[in-house]
């Protein structure tokens, strides 16, 4: 069963109050919902929207997409389909989100490896040395580049700030040649370097507001999300698939 995030966790247990305060019979005017509702949540205004189901306002955080009622007593976890056209519209507002977060990372602050030739996909890849399907798909990097997509890799050492496997990113990017350094931390190599001020918790932060449940995290131009390993060949063929058809693998 799919457990809800922490994010959506906190929509739900502040839909209750926001209920009674907006039900409440002694009130002479209705508060303002959408204002109600990024209060209680801690959100800008601009986070809560009128949804495409009258009734339902659309709540974002980061790249997490939740719905709460008009009268802010019911919440759902879920996404909403328009039946018509079968597009999944809450997933095109959870790639929109994704995008804009990932539009604070410029390439100075990504370890990128790019095709000597054209480019015709740029993937961004949230990436962990020390996991197995990380190294995996780093051990494809001279084929992902024949291939003609570009890898910019931002560092989410899956256990945490002050752990081994962040301390080894920090020595990956306080190297003089950090993709030489990553590749071989990939390998396993031990990679030593001074101390230098590193964007690795930057990345971590964004990652966790992408909701990101594993590593390699790869998003792709269009914000889409992909969790987990692909081999080269079906990365291309996943990204060269029109945008609908992408939608419904």
């Amino acid at each position: 069963m799919i457990q809800p995030t922490r994010f959506l966790q906190f929509l739900a247990a502040a839909a209750l109050p926001l209920y009674a305060a907006s039900a409440a019979p002694q009130q002479a005017t209705k508060p303002d919902v959408r204002a109600e509702i990024a209060r209680r949540l801690d959100v800008k205004p601009e986070a809560v929207e009128p949804s495409p189901v009258p009734g339902l306002y659309e709540v974002r955080s980061g790249a997490e997409v939740g719905y709460v009622s008009v009268d802010g007593r019911y919440y759902i976890d879920g996404d909403i389909f328009d039946m018509a056209s079968r597009d999944n519209l809450t997933e095109h507002r959870r790639q929109k989100g994704r995008l804009d977060l990932l539009a604070q990372v410029s390439d100075d602050d990504a370890i990128v490896f790019a095709p000597r030739g054209p480019i015709r996909y740029t993937l961004t890849v949230f990436t962990d040395v020390d996991c197995t399907y990380c190294r995996r798909l780093h051990q494809e990097m001279p084929e992902l580049n024949r291939l003609g997509i570009r890898i910019r890799y931002l560092m989410y050492p899956r256990s945490g700030p002050d752990t081994e496997s962040w301390h080894k990113a920090e020595a990956v990017w306080c190297s003089a040649d950090r993709r030489d350094a990553l590749t071989r931390a990939k390998r396993g190599e031990a990679v030593k370097a001074p101390q230098c001020e590193t964007p690795i918790a930057r990345h971590y932060a964004i990652g966790r507001e992408l909701g990101l449940r594993g590593t390699p995290g790869i998003i792709t131009e269009r914000g889409e999300y992909l969790a987990g390993y692909l081999p080269a060949p079906q990365l291309v063929e996943y990204l060269s698939k029109p945008v609908a058809d992408a939608a419904a693998d």
